[in-house]
């Protein structure tokens, strides 16, 4: 595959790392993925109505709103609740993989991700969904 063969996926990254973000913006903007961050739930979920993203990476442990509330939030509104939600997490426990697929997450990603696995977590989801 080369560089730009997601070009033009809708990609939201929500973490309240600016570390985790930043690199998650580099990684997907490389590959041609239009990326839309936010720092916290409360944040996404305004940018989730406004973007309507084609995939969405979620971490758990944010302030506020966390990843599993804001997952619950986006998979109870009927206009996103076909969008892929993939929890990030630092902790590869069973328990929060568990928690994670009960609040109707699609996936489980463990932080530090990288560039390849985050790429071709976007591409199993985006082409399940028909966006490329």
């Amino acid at each position: 595959m080369n560089v730009t063969d997601l070009n033009g996926v809708k990609v939201m990254v929500i973490d309240d790392s600016n570390t985790i973000r930043r690199s998650a913006e580099i990684f997907l903007g490389q590959s041609g993925c239009q990326v839309i961050l936010a720092g916290d739930g409360f944040d996404a979920m305004a940018k989730i109505a406004d973007h309507h993203p084609d995939i969405i990476f979620c971490d758990i442990m944010m302030p506020r709103l966390d990843g599993y509330q804001t997952c619950t939030l986006i998979k109870k509104n009927p206009r996103f609740r076909s969008t892929p939600v993939i929890m990030l997490s630092s902790k590869d426990g069973l328990f929060d993989r568990a928690r994670g697929r009960m609040v109707g997450s699609d996936e489980y990603l463990t932080k530090p991700f990288t560039k390849e696995s985050l790429l071709n977590t976007v591409r199993k989801h985006a082409l399940h969904r028909g966006a490329i």
